[in-house]
């Protein structure tokens, strides 16, 4: 039977030893954390964190350093520049020279457009010296137009919902997920579906029927990942959040070998 990863997106929510080892329990099998918040020295002492209570554990948690991209900071906030060329910005560059001397086992690539920024990361990460993988997030039109050239060069998809929701009608995303998740397993790359897929649990201690529902679809149409942001990044619940992710992906993956 198919084991599906859950990466789980390390926060104020999730900063406490005990936490993270919970999260492990329930059922975290990546760890992601988030490059548009946070300095170097606060993240240094996050991904040692991670590696110490993983190894505590006996477990092997990767982590997913996930870049800014060319977002604009508005308070406590953040929106895509349309106008931003396509390429790794100077704190991309910055972050990614940081996340391969720290030994990021992923790297996600914010707002990609073509396989152009991906191919300048990969020669990034080869001058410094880095193994790190590439995970091309597609949240904007360009991406959905290139999207077989961006899977090409790519070890991994992240189906970034949130901002991609944004970039389209709303309306049309289930079925853009749907398009993406097909080209991802044609062409045998790993496709994460990521952003409010247990939101409510940010306040709740159990999920909607529909985000029930919307976990265990993305199973059956052919994710290979899933990942919670906020539920576990900042909210009340995130062993609860990990937990429940993983107990309908259990029960998505019995109906997949039926």
């Amino acid at each position: 039977m198919k084991k599906h990863d859950i990466i789980a997106t390390i926060g104020i929510a999730s900063k406490e030893d005990q936490t993270l080892s919970e999260m492990i329990d329930a059922g975290m099998t990546m760890a992601r954390l988030n490059f548009s918040w946070d300095t170097h020295p606060v993240m240094s002492d996050k991904i040692a964190q991670i590696r110490r209570v993983a190894k505590e554990k006996g477990v092997y948690i990767p982590i997913i350093q996930d870049l800014s991209g060319p977002r604009v900071q508005t308070g406590g906030s953040h929106h895509f520049d349309e106008d931003a060329p396509e390429a790794l910005t100077q704190k991309d560059i910055e972050d990614v020279v940081f996340g391969i001397k720290e030994g990021c086992e992923y790297i996600a690539l914010s707002y990609v457009g073509s396989k152009d920024t991906i191919l300048e990361l990969k020669e990034l990460i080869k001058k410094e010296g880095g193994n790190a993988l590439i995970i091309s997030k597609i949240e904007r039109q360009k991406a959905l137009n290139n999207l077989k050239e961006i899977i090409d060069v790519s070890d991994a998809i992240m189906v970034a919902r949130g901002d991609l929701g944004d970039a389209v009608p709303y309306e049309e995303v289930p079925f853009i997920q749907h398009q993406i998740i097909s080209a991802c397993n044609k062409a045998g790359v790993p496709v994460i579906v990521a952003t409010q897929m247990l939101l409510s649990m940010t306040e709740s201690a159990s999920p909607t029927r529909a985000e029930v529902s919307d976990v265990a679809y993305a199973i059956v149409d052919g994710a290979t990942a899933l990942m919670l942001s906020e539920e576990t990044a900042k909210g009340k619940h995130p062993q609860l959040a990990v937990a429940a992710m993983r107990r309908i992906t259990i029960c998505a993956e019995k109906h997949l070998n039926q």
